[in-house]
């Protein structure tokens, strides 16, 4: 008796007397599958020479072997590329592709409620990466409610039932306060990013607690905020207020690089010297940090590392369920402006 011809994946499925989901599984070595059953189905694809046709793989398992970065509608006449994440990305695409995934830039609407689910129902992403300074409230209650595989960046370490990866941002605005009071410096500002930002509110921790541990409180004079998505006019703007308010201020902790270089060209502008005059720290340590005038002290957060965690972690949940929380240090590093 002739056996019937092994072309494609449901043909190795009979024969081995397994699903389909399983034989793509073992032929992508996936750790969900036994090493005896394994070996058993490649055997069979061996011995009838079967050739995966990756494409149709994916598309009847409604797989794409891609994960989507979730981007927001913006002003591109105010927007400003942000170095940080663009630091983010670098890392998120070289993990996702030593385990050969793609990256998927997508940009979704505020009051769109649906793209997650249009995404997973037509295969063409199997998980997301958030980043939870644009990621709205309710983008996010949706994606748990879908139970979509996703991870984000910037939200502490939580009861939430979901992956993230975040920075050490108290110890972050705690070390960076901490250098300028050590530096003799007494009147120190906070310019933060918007106020209801959990990373920002732990920032103002940090530097509230350095202040009270010195003996001295916050002053409310010396707190601006500004708008992430417009570092150099918010953050000019913001530094402006601080040095309207706080005349004799003598330094300043800065929530990002990118709104420290607009904040030191403001205070230029009003006759002060960096750092005789006004000491500036900055966060995130973008790579453009150590080339300003004069080169940025700062916070350094470890963008790279922090894109191969998020699709790391992402794609271990996608394999496995396992939801995983993790924090990166913080790292003080001192240059001129400080």
């Amino acid at each position: 008796m002739v056996s019937a011809p092994v072309h494609t994946i449901a043909d190795i499925a009979r024969l081995a007397g397994v699903s389909k989901s399983t034989v793509s599984r073992a032929l992508n070595d996936s750790p969900l599958i036994g090493a005896e059953t394994k070996e058993r189905i490649r055997a069979i694809a061996r011995e009838h020479e079967f050739q995966m046709n990756v494409p149709a793989r994916r598309l009847s398992l409604k797989q794409s072997h891609a994960v989507a970065l979730v981007t927001y509608e913006y002003d591109a006449d105010l927007a400003v590329p942000d170095g940080f994440m663009l630091e983010i990305m670098s890392g998120i695409s070289g993990a996702l592709h030593a385990s050969d995934y793609d990256l998927l830039v997508i940009q979704v609407s505020p009051d769109d409620a649906d793209w997650a689910r249009r995404y997973l129902e037509t295969g063409r992403a199997d998980g997301f990466i958030l980043l939870s300074a644009t990621c709205t409230p309710r983008h996010l209650r949706t994606l748990v409610e879908l139970g979509a595989p996703f991870v984000i960046w910037g939200e502490p370490p939580g009861a939430h039932a979901y992956s993230s990866v975040s920075g050490d941002s108290f110890t972050g605005g705690k070390l960076a306060t901490e250098h300028l009071l050590r530096s003799g410096r007494s009147r120190i500002a906070f310019l933060g990013g918007p106020a209801g930002e959990p990373e920002v509110q732990d920032r103002y921790r940090g530097y509230e607690t350095a202040l009270r541990e010195a003996g001295t409180a916050a002053n409310p004079a010396l707190v601006a905020h500004a708008d992430w998505d417009q570092p150099e006019t918010a953050g000019a703007a913001a530094m402006r207020q601080l040095l309207q308010r706080g005349p004799d201020l003598d330094a300043v902790f800065v929530n990002s690089d990118l709104m420290a270089f607009a904040a030191m060209d403001t205070i230029r502008d009003h006759g002060r010297r960096i750092p005789e005059d006004v000491a500036v720290v900055g966060y995130d340590d973008v790579a453009f940090a150590r080339h300003s005038d004069p080169p940025l002290t700062t916070i350094r957060q470890n963008g790279p590392l922090a894109g191969k965690l998020l699709a790391e972690n992402l794609i271990q949940h996608l394999n496995t369920g396992v939801v995983t929380n993790v924090s990166i240090p913080a790292e003080l590093v001192v240059r001129r402006s400080a």
